[in-house]
């Protein structure tokens, strides 16, 4: 019989400076496992992505990443505390409630990838 485990399920997300990026992640509070050849490993609790040093503007501007999350006002609060935007130029969007049910700001990385962080809201029906 096949084993047919997956162990991750990993997206690499574009970096226009490859090491300003580095930076941002880790101030965020992912670990840099690993790097090598243009590509960093990040993790996050059980979870990862790869950062690559690849850099073309019309899909930097189309990427997004979805961080589903247990407390929203408390990462909202951390990553506010961290000054992003004057340490890295990038963006922090102010917290709304989706029409899907979820409550959610956007993140902009310094390429411009969009990181939506979201928590379910209980007071809106789920689909």
């Amino acid at each position: 019989m096949n084993n047919l485990t997956a162990i991750a399920i990993q997206p690499f997300v574009p970096a226009k400076c490859f090491s300003s990026s580095i930076k941002f992640y880790q101030a965020l509070g992912f670990e840099l496992v690993s790097e090598h050849s243009g590509i960093a490993a990040f993790r996050y609790q059980s979870y990862s992505f790869l950062l690559q040093d690849f850099y073309e503007p019309k899909h930097c501007e189309n990427y997004m990443m979805h961080l589903h999350v247990s407390d929203l006002n408390a990462w909202y609060q951390h990553l506010l505390a961290l000054e992003l935007e004057h340490d890295f130029s990038c963006k922090v969007t102010e917290i709304i409630t989706q029409p899907w049910g979820m409550r959610e700001f956007c993140l902009y990385d310094p390429s411009g990838v969009l990181w939506r962080v979201a928590q379910n809201n209980d007071d809106v029906q789920q689909c």
